[in-house]
């Protein structure tokens, strides 16, 4: 056995023992957490405003700070940026991971010397667990890729900015540089179209062991070395073990993965976000995802159903139930206080404590009341491609309130296919009956004849990665939401079609 190998299994049962001390006391870890951020937020101008000096508990902060998004904590943020000290943390930040998606335009998220360090030790972790459960280490000798954004830094104000995952390129561990590919060079290629095809002519005869990414643009590496081979993945990288990736639910994706892969591997779900690394997969056999409750973040939630309540609960882990989506609240040491990061999370499990994400609070349908989410559209696009043997690219969900003829208004599926199903319209037929078995609300509406049936439009080949590139959202951490209230992205999408 190579010397790392053998180290990396001495560091893993290291970390492993470390992690289930602080999960088997979740409680007392969260309330620690929760003093030194207090503590830490009494120096600044926020603290300041909301009387930290007075705070002396969870229920006395919930009092006096309010749940805020990013356009309701701009305030803070915009003086931060243009230099001010100790505003929403004490000093100034490190960096800006710059994140788009507002309506005001793109968000500066603050990582600071305190928040760093865990972006990097809890995907290290994630790993070091894999190690500690299934003994297997081969991957550490081989080479690795991470497909991520351009780690070329701009700077604002004397603050380096760029996308999280280039950020973080420059904290790859020293042991794991002769490891990492792609080269420094494709690395900084801004065009995603460019630098996928330059990572494939740089990896395509190396000996990969492990490959990480969003699956949607992984897939597009994956597909770019297919035609560049005439082979599997599986095939062309044979000690190809482990799948890392994060971002969007895998689960539409799997079918068309195990195609181009052509055979199995190993995979690890992260839940790594520009505001903090909350989550990752800590064993094998359960997809699920350990919140990480020692770093640096103090988490509250409140129950979906709730969320625009005059006066909804914000709970802590000591009152959260299994099963029930919630909003997730986080407070964290880069200065997010009491921050609406826009996700929801089920617990799965309450000792320990693991989530699974269940979507994005902004993307819905709810254009007649029904409020379908991101769960349940997912969940039934998996099981008719299990039950059909199709499988897709990528997919969206837009209302379609005013069609032709006089027909009642439906809910429109994009679906770009891989393999199409012989019967479209069973397809649908499983979609539509699965989506009224989770969401009461929607089976009333088709059953009352408020609404028809969901229809499928088919979309020609690439058609996703050409409007995202169009929006210049092609690459790095963007992704495509999975469902939207309007057809802004529904349109641009059948726009191409009749091109």
């Amino acid at each position: 056995m190579r010397l790392k190998r053998f180290l990396s299994k001495i560091l893993a049962a290291s970390v492993h023992k470390k992690m289930i001390r602080w999960a088997n006391n979740p409680l007392d870890t969260q309330q620690k957490v929760f003093q030194e951020l207090i503590r830490e937020g009494r120096k600044t101008k926020f603290g300041q405003d909301h009387h930290f000096d007075q705070i002396q508990n969870p229920q006395q902060f919930t009092q006096q700070v309010p749940v805020r998004d990013y356009e309701a904590l701009r305030i803070y943020v915009d003086q931060m940026v243009d230099g001010a000290p100790d505003i929403l943390w004490p000093g100034r930040p490190l960096y800006y991971a710059k994140t788009s998606g507002t309506t005001s335009g793109a968000k500066y998220i603050p990582i600071t010397k305190a928040s760093m360090p865990h972006h990097i030790t809890n995907a290290k972790n994630a790993l070091l667990c894999y190690i500690h459960e299934t003994k297997k280490t081969q991957f550490v000798d081989k080479k690795m890729i991470f497909l991520q954004g351009s780690p070329v830094l701009s700077d604002k104000n004397g603050v380096k900015l760029g996308r999280l995952s280039g950020i973080a390129a420059h904290y790859v561990p020293h042991y794991l540089q002769s490891n990492r590919l792609p080269s420094l060079a494709v690395n900084c290629i801004e065009d995603w179209e460019a630098k996928v095809t330059a990572i494939v002519s740089e990896t395509k005869n190396q000996d990969m062991g492990l490959i990480s990414g969003i699956p949607s643009w992984v897939q597009m590496y994956f597909e770019k070395l297919n035609q560049a081979s005439q082979t599997t993945v599986g095939q062309l990288f044979p000690n190809f073990d482990l799948f890392v990736y994060g971002g969007v639910n895998f689960e539409p994706y799997r079918q068309k993965f195990q195609t181009l892969i052509g055979r199995t591997t190993d995979s690890i779900e992260l839940y790594p976000a520009s505001e903090g690394f909350f989550a990752f997969q800590n064993q094998q056999n359960d997809p699920s995802l350990l919140l990480q409750l020692d770093s640096g973040i103090y988490y509250e939630f409140i129950k979906t159903a709730e969320f625009f309540d005059q006066s909804p609960t914000r709970h802590s882990l000591k009152t959260v139930e299994k099963d029930v989506d919630y909003v997730m609240i986080i407070s964290t040491n880069a200065g997010l206080w009491a921050y609406n990061i826009g996700d929801t999370v089920a617990f799965t499990c309450l000792s320990p404590f693991k989530i699974r994400v269940t979507g994005r609070l902004k993307h819905f349908i709810s254009a007649f009341g029904e409020h379908v989410i991101g769960k349940e559209v997912e969940q039934a696009m998996s099981l008719a491609l299990a039950a059909t043997g199709a499988s897709i690219t990528e997919f969206t969900v837009a209302p379609q309130i005013t069609p032709e003829h006089n027909e009642l208004p439906f809910h429109q599926w994009l679906v770009e296919f891989d393999h199409t199903p012989k019967d479209l319209e069973g397809f649908a037929q499983i979609i539509d009956a699965n989506l009224q078995k989770q969401n009461v609300y929607y089976a009333d509406l088709v059953q009352g004849k408020v609404l028809q049936p969901l229809k499928i439009t088919t979309l020609s080949p690439e058609s996703f990665n050409k409007v995202m590139k169009a929006s210049g959202k092609l690459g790095g951490q963007n992704k495509v939401p999975r469902l939207s209230n309007d057809r802004t992205i529904a349109e641009a999408l059948i726009r191409l079609q009749d091109k």
